[in-house]
């Protein structure tokens, strides 16, 4: 509810700053989780551990500068994650430097949040549709190449569902999360222990 909650009105924010006042006329300039989560996405996480939150909407036409504006309200998402993992981390490494002794659940939780915000920061930034990533991307290319990606970007989702789904994940999904992201934990890890102690 976190992590899909803030990534959700992190891209709102940056879009109203923006001058588009589609999200906040929808509600959706909020932190709260309602307006934000979607009902199939919230039960998948329980039941398949994953999911997905109500994209934000967002009208390009109210941009001044279209592009830039664009890769910043796409890149506010993840971003937003990162901050939650490095938030996470600069809690649990501060209950520990007091010296207190706390329950199991607390430090489960405290893993569970940077886990799944990690994920997200990462996951986000493939470059396949409707992932923030392909926007970015969809945003730096030339008008020609993004007149195509538009055109094609209904079998980029069925392409992308099928390196995520089918045996070819070994090769597109694996290699993410027990190399790319175990190495951002890490690195973050040793980053902020290493302010700590």
């Amino acid at each position: 509810m976190i992590a899909f909650t803030f990534h959700e009105f992190a891209h709102a924010y940056v879009a109203y700053k923006f001058g588009d006042m589609t999200a906040k006329n929808q509600g959706r300039l909020t932190l709260n989780p309602l307006q934000h989560l979607d009902p199939i996405g919230t039960i998948l996480i329980f039941i398949a551990g994953f999911g997905w939150a109500r994209p934000v909407p967002v009208n390009r036409f109210f941009f001044k500068n279209p592009r830039l504006a664009g890769i910043l309200v796409s890149v506010a998402g993840p971003l937003s994650n990162f901050i939650l993992a490095s938030v996470g981390f600069i809690v649990w490494y501060a209950l520990l430097r007091s010296g207190m002794n706390f329950p199991d659940q607390l430090y489960g939780f405290f893993d569970l949040f940077v886990r799944l915000n990690v994920v997200l920061f990462v996951f986000n930034l493939l470059p396949f549709p409707p992932l923030d990533g392909y926007r970015i991307i969809e945003d730096l290319a030339p008008n020609g190449v993004r007149a195509k990606m538009t055109q094609y970007e209904s079998y980029g989702s069925f392409i992308f569902l099928i390196l995520v789904i089918t045996p070819l994940d070994r090769y597109t999904i694996q290699p993410l999360m027990y190399g790319v992201i175990p190495s951002v934990l890490n690195g973050l890890n040793d980053f902020y222990y290493g302010l700590f102690f």
